[in-house]
Order: structure tokens, then C-alpha cells, then sequence
């Protein structure tokens, strides 16, 4: 199986900008405290790191 990783969206996106609310949504998050399990990639990771202050990581 690849590695795969958890995000849970830990903070709420009202103060961020509309770029990273757009990156949060891509990485499938909605609504607070959603979590979802994508594969360990350099295009996901990108993506966590724009928004690394709002989401929680675990690696599974």
C-alpha cells in the first residue's frame, strides 16, 4: 500500500485568503474538524505546506 497521510482542518478558513481557501478545498476539506486520507506525494505536499497553519498531519 503507498503512504499515505491525514489531514484534519483544524482551523477555520474565514481569515485566510481566498487562494489558500481554494488549496483547502482541493485537499478535499470542508467543513472544521473533516478529515481525509490522500496519498504521500510531492503535488499533496505542496499544497499542505501553503496551508500548514490551518491543518494537522498525521502520516499513516
Amino acid at each position: 500500500m503507498a503512504k499515505m497521510v491525514k489531514l484534519t482542518l483544524t482551523k477555520s478558513t474565514i481569515g485566510a485568503s481566498p487562494k489558500q481557501k481554494k488549496v483547502v478545498e482541493a485537499l478535499g476539506l470542508k467543513k472544521m474538524h473533516q478529515s481525509v486520507e490522500l496519498a504521500d506525494t510531492p503535488a499533496t505536499r505542496g499544497a499542505v505546506a501553503k496551508v500548514a497553519h490551518l491543518v494537522t498531519v498525521e502520516e499513516l
